[in-house]
């Protein structure tokens, strides 16, 4: 029989022990002496009682996972031998009105009370989950900023019917940003607005609605959601290695199906018969998505003449939404980072219009992230061209902290900075 030596018997049983015998990790933000940090939440995508975690340089998983980088202890956790401790942040429930419902949010304050302390308010993107208690407020308090979180309409704890109409959500946002600022008297800096992807549409306009230091966006688009299908389904088809017709057909498809969209599917049908001639016996075409032309395409006209509008057109989303112009009347300082690989959010239209606009004189800075998916995920992929989230890219939360702070330099991860020609 072999002897092991005393560390590694010892290393032994504690790996042994199973997790539920393991001391409970405590939701909280754990802070390390460099100032470092990681934040542990409940999440669905993870089996309770353990956390999901997610440090600042993009490492997540779940504190149950046989890998995971830290222990958890009763008053702190260890990490790679090194105790983190929780941060005391100071937490404010609050309700606010905008347009006829009451929204529900918190304000999550770093420990002391620094006067020029920077305030975020979190622009979240089309889901329907509650961001209280998530981790991007957090991560943002983690870095010394103030943070309002709040449920969007229709969601949470808030009144009101599910939307995604930019103008309304916008002045969602902007109530909570005035909300946020009378909460903080004499606490607060500069005050903006954090948008990740649909935020990317909300955020803008929502600082044109209200005084706005600074509007940061993550993995948005500078295009309508129109614009959003067609760059999709261009990417689909590149992804398959098709040429220039196929980009084209797709192009003919999208055109098709904003016409049904913007007459609220009373025109267009046509024009829809004419593609789907093209499409038939292109075996590519049965796999074509976009955001919504590939389903329209494969139902039958009876079925889109009935239920269209219904299915596609129930959330009040402004389809041909002008992101250009609502980026021309803000006056805010502005900071927009693209995954490069974006296929939800593809990235084309969106840089361009946004290295346009620098060249124009507006104060916009561009990073670019490559080898990211939406949400700037790093990812693998498998055989059949799917993708699987691996973490999120290291320099990201970073340079949202920074930037929001005034204070960018050095680099990102991988980030590129784009300039205009």
């Amino acid at each position: 029989m072999k002897i092991l030596p005393p560390a590694l018997a010892f290393l032994a049983v504690f790996l042994s022990v199973p997790a539920w015998a393991q001391p409970a990790c405590h939701p909280a933000t754990y802070a390390a002496p460099d100032g470092d940090f990681v934040v542990l939440v409940p999440s669905p995508a993870v089996a309770a009682p353990a956390l999901r975690y997610q440090f600042r340089d993009g490492r997540r998983g779940a504190t149950s996972d046989p890998a995971a980088p830290l222990r958890c202890g009763a008053a702190s956790i260890d990490v790679q031998g090194q105790a983190w401790k929780p941060i005391a942040f100071r937490e404010t429930p609050a309700t606010f009105a905008s347009v006829g419902s009451r929204l529900n949010g918190v304000l999550i304050e770093p420990p002391g009370d620094d006067p020029q302390r920077p305030l975020v308010v979190m622009v979240h993107g089309s889901e329907r989950s509650s961001p209280i208690g998530g981790l991007y407020g957090y991560a943002m308090a983690a870095q010394g900023i103030s943070v309002f979180v709040y449920d969007k309409r229709g969601t949470g704890a808030s009144e009101g019917e599910y939307t995604q109409n930019f103008e309304l959500l916008a002045s969602d946002a902007a109530a909570a940003l005035d909300k946020a600022r009378s909460m903080l008297p004499g606490r607060t800096g500069r005050a903006g607005f954090f948008g990740g992807s649909q935020g990317g549409w909300v955020a803008p306009r929502a600082a044109t609605l209200t005084p706005a230091d600074f509007v940061a966006v993550g993995f948005g688009l500078v295009a309508s959601p129109i614009e959003e299908d067609r760059e999709q389904m261009v990417s689909e088809v590149r992804a398959a290695g098709l040429g220039k017709d196929a980009e084209a057909l797709v192009g003919r498809l999208s055109e098709a199906t904003a016409a049904l969209l913007l007459s609220n599917f009373t025109e267009g049908y046509d024009a829809l018969d004419a593609v789907r001639r093209e499409m038939a016996g292109l075996a590519w075409t049965a796999r074509i998505e976009g955001e919504h032309s590939g389903v329209i395409a494969r139902m039958s006209n009876d079925e889109l003449r009935r239920v269209g509008r219904a299915r596609f057109d129930n959330l009040e989303l402004i389809w041909d939404y002008d992101a250009v112009a609502a980026l021309r009347k803000l006056d805010a300082p502005l900071l927009w980072v693209l995954a490069g690989e974006d296929r939800e959010a593809p990235i084309e239209t969106t840089r361009g219009a946004l290295l346009g606009l620098a060249s124009e004189g507006k104060t916009v800075d561009v990073y670019l992230f490559p080898d990211t998916d939406h949400g700037m995920f790093e990812y693998t992929t498998a055989a059949d061209g799917s993708r699987r989230a691996t973490r999120i890219t290291d320099g990201y939360l970073k340079l949202l902290g920074d930037w929001i702070k005034g204070r960018t330099g050095g680099t990102y991860g991988r980030a590129e900075r784009l300039s205009p020609r």
